[in-house]
């Protein structure tokens, strides 16, 4: 049969993020120039469950038999198997590229969890429809990070900008006018599972204080909806400001990514903040056309290690 081939893109939250942990809403939009490749290729010499697994941006080449079942890898094929009730593999080779900075608040492991998962079920006959696939990749970044929001793997199965609040039907956003982000890396790893634990455990010994601060990134969240689907994308630099402010608030936030956002800002664009989960990782600037190169210059010149270009367009 021939090979399987399956892209998935990185992701960024524009707004909401570790407040949507506390069932505060959330916007998340794909980012399709920094993907996951997997394919996928039978190898019919090989013995039954014989599967070898090559990803060279980590260095690994290894057999699924020898990989440890709570190894992201290793779930994101099994928990398909499992799904589909099936009692053996045929032999197989999946490669894995990426291009998505590991560590840096972009969903390296969901996007790789989601390519996998779609992949691999391909692979076996079944085309899964993307709510499974978001589902099941759900499961593989539990393993992964401990109590995620589920908003990463959502925006990159659906690869679409979208409005994502816990135990709610996931919401598409239509933007009305077209709007770049700068992303600047700022060459510090990133561990979610840290940083959603400091929140957690911050927010139980001040509760009151911390539901005020998701109150009010959620607030934020749901005026920075209004000003995209409308196309009022002036409003939604100082909101991305705002956000960061509460963020720091938050605790995850570094000296870092404080500069980086300050010497966005300075350089013209209409609002920064940081992405993800924090402690590192990457931030993000809201920019107009003419402040692309001027903002890239001055975060690379602040020390960001690398300053991606994303565009999202306007959709009917």
């Amino acid at each position: 049969m021939p090979a399987i081939s399956v892209y998935a893109p990185s992701k960024t939250i524009l707004v909401g993020e570790h407040a949507v942990v506390y069932n505060r809403p959330a916007i998340a939009l794909p980012i399709d120039n920094l993907q996951t490749n997997v394919i996928i290729t039978a190898n019919p010499l090989g013995k039954e469950n014989q599967i070898a697994i090559f990803a060279p941006n980590i260095n690994l080449k290894q057999k699924l038999s020898g990989m440890k079942k709570n190894n992201p890898i290793h779930a994101s094929i099994s928990i398909v198997k499992d799904y589909l009730k099936i009692d053996h593999y045929p032999s197989f080779e999946i490669r894995i590229n990426s291009c998505i900075p590991i560590a840096a608040g972009l969903g390296s492991s969901a996007s790789m969890a989601v390519a996998i998962i779609h992949a691999t079920g391909l692979f076996f006959g079944v085309n899964l429809p993307t709510q499974t696939i978001c589902d099941l990749a759900f499961e593989v970044e539990k393993i992964i990070h401990g109590n995620p929001s589920g908003i990463d793997n959502s925006v990159i199965a659906f690869d679409q900008p979208i409005y994502f609040q816990r135990e709610k039907p996931i919401e598409i956003l239509h933007i009305k006018k077209s709007f770049f982000l700068i992303i600047g890396n700022s060459g510090i790893r990133g561990i979610t599972k840290e940083a959603v634990l400091g929140v957690k455990n911050r927010w139980m010994t001040e509760s009151k204080k911390y539901e005020e601060i998701f109150d009010s990134i959620g607030q934020i969240t749901i005026e920075a909806r209004n000003s995209i689907e409308t196309g009022l994308i002036e409003n939604l630099g100082a909101l991305m400001v705002k956000n960061h402010g509460f963020l720091q608030q938050l605790g995850v936030s570094c000296e870092k990514l404080d500069n980086l956002v300050s010497a966005a800002l300075k350089a013209g664009a209409q609002g920064a903040k940081l992405c993800g989960a924090g402690l590192g990782g990457n931030m993000i600037a809201l920019v107009d056309y003419c402040h692309i190169d001027p903002v890239k210059i001055a975060l690379q010149e602040t020390g960001a290690v690398e300053a991606y270009t994303a565009k999202f367009e306007a959709r009917e």
